[in-house]
């Protein structure tokens, strides 16, 4: 996607394979600045701080972390400890995980000489595919998209079409095009009047940083909300669809995604305003049916709930990057990342296949009769 004219990924290899490069997402989007990622620790870490976030991204992240973990050490026993040690660094999204064994399974039975070559091809094909799906993803919902805008009131047809999100689903939470930004992007640039309602997706703020940062560079028209305002907009008739990403969705439809998208969930089906979720096949957990139940919720930090970053404009800290507090002191904080939208509340999933109701015969319609659909394999099989 393009940042001040100039087209990028969110992660690349750098250093004639040595090292991989990213942007870290803990600055924007104030200041937009890479960094490179060289050993299994580092690599380790920027998933856990989140420099970089989204289930398909981090992903890819750890994808290319085996592959740093092997060049210093192809052994069984350093395989095996990279793969825990990566894997534990994000619970909840299954992208991660799904990637990690796809990388492993390819390398471990070749001579320890060959394993770090073949990771660095494995993680390219999982970046490359993720690309492919993400597009699709756009293509099949700027159609749903271009639907709705055409049924709408005659009154209604020389306004923007309104569409609400939450935390971000763009191409930075990818490694290009995003999940449920995929579609706006299509629909922007197919020449369909678009509006964003961007939650600001508190604690993180991952909406009024990211996914603001992303639309504006893209010159999609858009206004960052608290995420308490989604309800009263959709009482007043202000939002023609809710679209959203997902870091698990189980094999029944239901879909855990930032915390907060359950309300809005609820909101758009007490109001008839139509509820999307956008997730490439990786994002499946087959062998889950109850997400509610089974699905692990991933708690972060509590400062993340008591402190807020941004950009100081007062006294000699003008300029920087500043973290305050929040509430008094003593003050504790929760900090769940997550919660689960049961599939009845979800209008349709959005995938590289095409469109399928929230269930398990929906799912299965698009991608087979059989859990090994779910295989790592999968995800080079990309059907525009």
């Amino acid at each position: 996607m393009n940042i001040d004219g100039k087209a990028w990924r969110t992660i690349w290899l750098e250093q004639g394979g040595r090292s991989v490069g990213v942007i870290d997402q803990t600055q924007l989007p104030h200041r937009f600045s890479t960094r490179s990622l060289a050993t299994l620790d580092q690599a380790a870490e920027a998933i856990s701080t989140m420099v970089v976030r989204g289930a398909p991204l981090i992903g890819v992240t750890g994808a290319y972390g085996l592959m740093l973990a092997l060049q210093a050490d192809p052994g069984d026993a350093s395989l095996a400890a990279a793969f825990e040690q990566l894997n534990a660094t994000r619970p909840t999204a299954i992208n991660l995980r799904w990637a990690l064994e796809r990388v492993r399974d390819r390398v471990a039975p070749l001579p320890p000489a060959e394993r770090a070559a073949a990771a660095a091809l494995e993680a390219a094909a999982i970046a490359d595919a993720d690309v492919a799906m993400c597009e699709a993803i756009g293509d099949h919902g700027l159609a749903l998209f271009q639907q709705l805008a055409a049924v709408r009131p005659p009154e209604r047809q020389q306004e923007p079409f309104r569409v609400l999100t939450h935390c971000n689903a763009g191409w930075l939470a990818t490694v290009d095009w995003g999940t449920a930004l995929a579609p706006i992007y299509k629909a922007h640039r197919a020449g369909l009047a678009i509006h964003v309602w961007v939650d600001e997706t508190r604690p993180r703020n991952q909406g009024a940083n990211l996914t603001a940062f992303e639309l504006g560079r893209e010159g999609v028209p858009h206004t960052v909300i608290v995420d308490n305002a989604g309800g009263h907009l959709m009482q007043h008739g202000l939002v023609d669809a809710v679209i959203v990403g997902t870091d698990r969705t189980t094999r029944t439809g239901d879909v855990c995604n930032k915390i907060g998208t359950y309300l809005k969930a609820l909101a758009a089906f007490d109001n008839g305003v139509p509820f999307y979720v956008a997730l490439p096949a990786s994002t499946i957990d087959w062998t889950l049916a109850d997400g509610v139940a089974e699905i692990p919720i991933e708690a972060r930090s509590s400062e993340e709930v008591t402190h807020i970053q941004g950009l100081s404009s007062v006294g000699s800290s003008a300029g920087e990057l500043v973290t305050v507090q929040l509430p008094p002191q003593g003050s504790e904080g929760f900090n769940p990342a997550f919660d689960v939208t049961p599939a009845r509340l979800v209008s349709a999933l959005i995938t590289e296949r095409g469109v399928a109701p929230a269930s398990e015969a929906g799912l299965l319609g698009l991608y087979g009769q059989a859990p090994e659909c779910s295989e790592p394999s999968l995800a080079a099989e990309v059907d525009h």
